[in-house]
């Protein structure tokens, strides 16, 4: 794995001279962002191992930092695109976990009426234009959302998050291309977790580098230390900039590490080193940066116990909806198919 830009994000202390001085609103909301995306994926965790939930389902716990720092700096306007692992993305560009869980659940209150489950889940209302379970396939799709972005004129960019492997496929190169050609205002974000299920990436990827391949295509980039969501924020900043002024495509590599192995199930084996797993969650992102704002004085311990409590009863509720909610109907098979 490449080695990523390390520096502590040292914001709002008055040392370093690249990072933001960020307000105690705004280090609150990013903490509030991180935490919620892990009571969720614990709570759904939880559910397959019980045996209750359908389909195949890819916990983003470790990876919390990448999803939040980037998507604070989009709004409305901006569009994105996940993959299989998505859940993440999804809270933090603002879908309603109720209909995210009922989704999740199958139900005909699902964002997509249950027809989607984990690794189709879009939100069209808040920009996020779906999860896919094909690996890379969100890249051509996020790059038509760009081009509509670009034709549009109002400013809006489209972002895509994509693992390590998708690099491997023909359609991320065919993207990087085009992006560059046309100049859209794409941001690529690489979540580069090591492995592609239990493949190493160093072994599957003859570049070694991922970010040479955004370098021949003369594509700006940068290699960042994905699990520090301040770090992350402030590369998305000057990205986004960039991206809102209309100087072409840029690619953020931020290196992560999933805790939960491909997908959850019981007869998926996890042959990633135990040693290699256990070092990278003592650098869980979400403890590290309640750390921080404990120690910086911006957040006490009885505030961080009411912002859990709070989402614990957010992530019960969305529980308790997909439970409340009917199943789609054999008719209902009919609904929302189109043909030319």
């Amino acid at each position: 794995m490449r080695q990523a830009d390390l520096g502590a994000a040292k914001a709002y202390t008055g040392e370093g001279d690249n990072h933001l001085d960020l307000s105690r609103k705004t280090l609150i909301e990013l903490y509030t962002t991180m935490l919620t995306i892990r009571r969720f994926e614990e709570r759904v965790a939880r559910e397959v191992y019980s045996g209750k939930v359908p389909g195949f389902v890819h916990s983003y716990i470790g990876e919390e930092a990448i999803a939040t720092g980037i998507c604070k700096h989009l709004n409305l306007a901006d569009r994105i695109v996940s993959h299989h692992r998505g859940h993440g993305h999804c809270i933090a560009k603002g879908a309603d976990m109720k209909r995210m869980m009922a989704e999740i659940y199958g139900k005909k209150t699902g964002c997509c009426k249950g027809k989607g489950g984990s690794m189709h889940i879009a939100d069209f209302s808040v920009g996020m234009l779906g999860a896919d379970g094909i690996v890379g396939a969100g890249l051509p799709i996020a790059s038509g959302a760009a081009l509509a972005a670009q034709l549009e004129r109002k400013g809006a960019i489209a972002a895509v998050f994509f693992g390590d492997g998708a690099c491997n496929e023909g359609e991320f190169h065919e993207a990087l291309n085009l992006a560059s050609v046309w100049k859209l205002p794409l941001l690529f974000v690489c979540e580069n977790n090591g492995y592609g299920v239990n493949t190493s990436a160093e072994y599957a990827m003859g570049a070694k580098d991922i970010i040479r391949m955004p370098e021949a295509y003369h594509i700006a980039n940068r290699c960042i230390y994905g699990n520090d969501v301040e770090l992350v924020y402030q590369a998305a900043a000057e990205a986004i900039s960039l991206l809102r002024k209309g100087e072409g495509p840029y690619f953020l590599e931020c290196t992560t590490y999933r805790w939960h192995k491909h997908f959850l199930s019981e007869g998926l084996e996890d042959l990633r080193p135990r040693e290699e797993l256990e070092a990278w969650k003592k650098q869980c992102p979400v403890t590290a940066f309640e750390k921080k704002l404990l120690e910086r004085k911006l957040l006490t311990s009885s505030e961080a116990d009411a912002i859990n409590q709070k989402i614990q009863a957010e992530v019960q509720e969305a529980y308790d909806f997909a439970q409340a909610s009917p199943f789609p109907q054999p008719q209902d098979a009919l609904e929302d198919i189109y043909s030319i």
